[in-house]
């Protein structure tokens, strides 16, 4: 069975989180700059399958900057993989979850400031759980 693959998309960084085979479990894969997501998705493609990609999004009522960036980083995303279909779950709050799951799994205040991989990446792994879990209720 293919993978879904998450996507917690930021200015600077891009947390990706992948499911297992069966589509069960959430994982965090790794982080990349943000100018490098699309030839780190090429590549992945290559290697893996992917059934759809799940990708963190503002709430609807949040119109700022980094709505539009995301808005810009989807248009791309349906031209470069227009076979693979797209699906959203509102990110509101997975930073502090993060954080949080960070924190009670005893993470060293050294690896929390290390934010440039784990909380994106963790970010993402959340999203993809809550879009797993919404996806057994309509089920």
């Amino acid at each position: 069975m293919p993978r879904i693959l998450a996507i917690d998309y930021g200015s600077k960084r891009v947390g990706i989180a992948v499911t297992d085979n069966e589509q069960i479990i959430a994982t965090a894969l790794k982080t990349v700059a943000t100018s490098e997501i699309f030839d780190f998705l090429e590549k992945y493609l290559q290697k893996e399958q992917v059934e759809a990609f799940v990708i963190g999004k503002p709430h609807a009522t949040i119109q700022n900057e980094r709505t539009l960036a995301i808005k810009s980083f989807v248009s791309k995303i349906q031209s470069k993989f227009p076979q693979i279909p797209l699906f959203f779950v509102d990110e509101s709050f997975t930073s502090k979850m993060a954080m949080h799951t960070m924190l009670s799994v005893g993470s060293k205040k050294k690896d929390r400031r290390k934010k440039t991989g784990n909380l994106d990446k963790i970010s993402a792994t959340i999203i993809l759980q809550d879009f797993l879990e919404q996806r057994k209720l309509t089920r």
